[in-house]
């Protein structure tokens, strides 16, 4: 009774597995005309694979129960590679831990399917008690470079206090995407670094980060904002100073702090960056997506930014683990000028949306700037309506 109980349920939750992996995705019609959703997720805590999940001996799991478990899969790096789309995961198992993990897919949209083992990430000699949130910068010295969020407890909070942090930015390297080297966490002197990314080019000779310096481990107090620093190496990581490039503002979608998300993209007409930016309301944080563009020969000068919010949290986006966000940390760029962004929703499930250079480049040119007024947002909307009555 118990092997055909085995059999059984190994058959039918193959299948479901298989169905659900190798669903094709649909483009969904674009209101906005910048960039197009996607009907489905492309990952989501069910895509995680079987072995990872389940003990196949019938002599040991006669009931073919889950075993490990999975919570969610979201804020993914991204990277193209041998031909393939891939993004690192940020899988999170049902004990709360996370861990990296890549999903290669053949076109970018659907049939994402995880590589046979997570990564395995070296520690340091002090051991990250979580890691997340990779940044893959493909970096013109010739390595693909890991730059995560480190979290470790506070090894100053008081005696009862659990939930204590102290966040850093983790630095690793490799030259495959399956060995990597740890290098030593970057050191910076703003206070902890939760959002922090790697320029792919160097900047007079030497390694450029995009951090975010803050107080605390959640709140940015006196810091935040994306920050500019430059590194002499990349063995030991160091930016002595962190100059604000974008700040968090007043009644803005970032006024209670913002990070930059992907690697930045090289145009002809500057670098497209895509963030995050955050606000309070009456149900909590609310996390939404934002772009700007810098200048080519400066990429810590803003040279363009469009007003609001890029991309929003939309009906199902909305609820999860942790609901109304949006976040995204990889992208990809393609040679025929096509935009992969992958994103995660509220903390629980991956997704892409698809744009052009073109198109992207001509949002950040020409949409208006934020003039900081409820005036002044109604004197943009009339400009419109006077051009638009003029034609």
């Amino acid at each position: 009774m118990k092997e055909k109980l085995f059999q059984e349920r190994m058959d039918t939750i193959r299948k479901k597995h298989e169905a659900l992996i190798s669903r094709k995705n649909e483009q969904l019609f674009s209101v906005n005309g910048i960039f197009n959703r996607y009907k489905n997720p492309i990952l989501t805590r069910d895509h995680f694979p079987l072995e990872w999940r389940f003990d196949f001996n019938p002599e040991t799991n006669p009931y073919f129960m889950e075993r490990i478990g999975f919570n969610a899969a979201m804020n993914s790096g991204a990277i193209k590679w041998n031909g393939k789309y891939l993004v690192a995961v940020r899988g999170e198992g049902n004990d709360r831990k996370s861990f990296f993990a890549i999903a290669e897919s053949p076109n970018g949209i659907d049939n994402f399917r995880f590589w046979e083992r997570p990564l395995t990430m070296p520690e340091t000699e002090d051991p990250d008690t979580n890691v997340y949130d990779l940044r893959l910068t493909q970096h013109e010295d010739g390595h693909i470079y890991g730059v995560f969020c480190t979290e470790r407890k506070d090894p100053d909070a008081p005696a009862g206090d659990t939930s204590s942090a102290l966040a850093a930015a983790g630095i690793a390297r490799t030259k495959d995407l399956v060995e990597w080297e740890r290098l030593p966490d970057l050191i910076t002197y703003g206070g902890q670094q939760r959002n922090v990314v790697l320029h792919p080019e160097f900047i007079d000779g030497k390694y450029a980060f995009y951090t975010r310096p803050q107080d605390g481990f959640i709140d940015t107090g006196k810091g935040g904002g994306i920050a500019f620093g430059l590194s002499e190496s990349m063995i030991n990581a160091e930016v002595k100073e962190e100059n604000i490039m974008d700040p968090k503002r007043y009644h803005t979608i970032y006024e209670l702090k913002n990070g930059q998300g992907p690697v930045p993209i090289k145009t002809d007409k500057g670098w497209l960056n895509l963030a995050h930016g955050v606000r309070n309301c009456a149900a909590g944080l609310r996390y939404t997506l934002y772009m700007f563009m810098t200048a080519l020969d400066d990429p810590s000068k803003v040279i363009h930014k469009p007003s609001g919010l890029f991309m929003g949290p939309l009906q199902d986006e909305r609820v999860g683990d942790v609901s109304n966000v949006l976040f995204t940390n990889g992208w990809i760029a393609d040679e025929d000028g096509k935009v992969f962004i992958y994103y995660a929703s509220s903390d629980t499930r991956m997704h892409v949306a698809t744009s052009t250079i073109e198109q992207l480049v001509d949002y950040c040119i020409n949409t208006p700037e934020d003039q900081l007024r409820s005036a002044a947002s109604v004197q943009a909307i009339n400009q419109l309506i006077n051009k638009n009555k003029a034609l």
